[in-house]
């Protein structure tokens, strides 16, 4: 279920200039796009992943039904069902659970303070780090928030009077400061800085 979800959320946002054109999964988006490009073929697009700001390409070549069926939504797994006979046997033992082997550099006190827990160096590292995610959830959050808004702003906004200042007010979380200074932008672009910055629409969480 996971992965069905994380499907049903991702959203895309498309512009031609300062207009806003499309907004949805990435096969409306570039069906939209792609009526739009041959009603005016000098249009310039550009299309955003809601969840990080970042600009996505979109190959618009061909008929309507073409471009609707090269980003039609995929299944939550790509990967065929197996079968019993191409299932690998189960070992005897603990399941493996993703563990990736890489260097840490510590002082020689850390590894001796590491050696006397309970659990060893790797279990203790592990909570640390849990501990660590859990206590800065918020922090992180509201990083990648900033991170996603100032993405598509730059792009969308970089050129446009009070940028810098826009940028100020975002990283320091004067939300109301950074509306104020979108209204003179035109109002696409304001609305949907305002809607990546909303706290209402968490960016997904990186990792787990």
């Amino acid at each position: 279920m996971p992965a069905m979800e994380s499907q049903v959320q991702k959203t895309y946002t498309a512009f031609c200039g300062a207009q806003s054109v499309a907004s949805g999964a990435l096969s409306q988006v570039a069906v939209a796009l792609c009526r739009k490009l041959k009603e005016d073929p000098h249009v310039l697009p550009l299309v955003f992943d809601d969840d990080t700001g970042k600009q996505v390409e979109l190959d618009l070549r061909g008929t309507v039904a073409e471009v609707e069926a090269r980003y039609a939504d995929k299944q939550p797994s790509t990967q065929p069902a197996s079968s019993e006979q191409d299932a690998p046997a189960k070992g005897r033992g603990r399941p493996r659970l993703g563990v990736v082997a890489r260097e840490v550099t510590l002082l020689p006190e850390h590894w001796e303070w590491l050696a006397s827990q309970p659990g060893g160096a790797s279990v203790v590292l592990r909570k640390l780090v849990h501990e660590a995610r859990q206590a800065n959830s918020t922090r992180d959050l509201q990083r990648r928030r900033d991170e996603r808004v100032y993405n598509a702003m730059l792009v969308l906004a970089g050129d446009l009077p009070n940028f810098e200042e826009a940028s100020r007010a975002l990283f320091a979380g004067e939300l109301d400061r950074l509306e104020r200074l979108a209204t003179e932008w035109p109002d696409d672009i304001g609305r949907y800085l305002m809607r990546l910055a909303s706290p209402e629409t968490a960016p997904a969480k990186s990792g787990k």
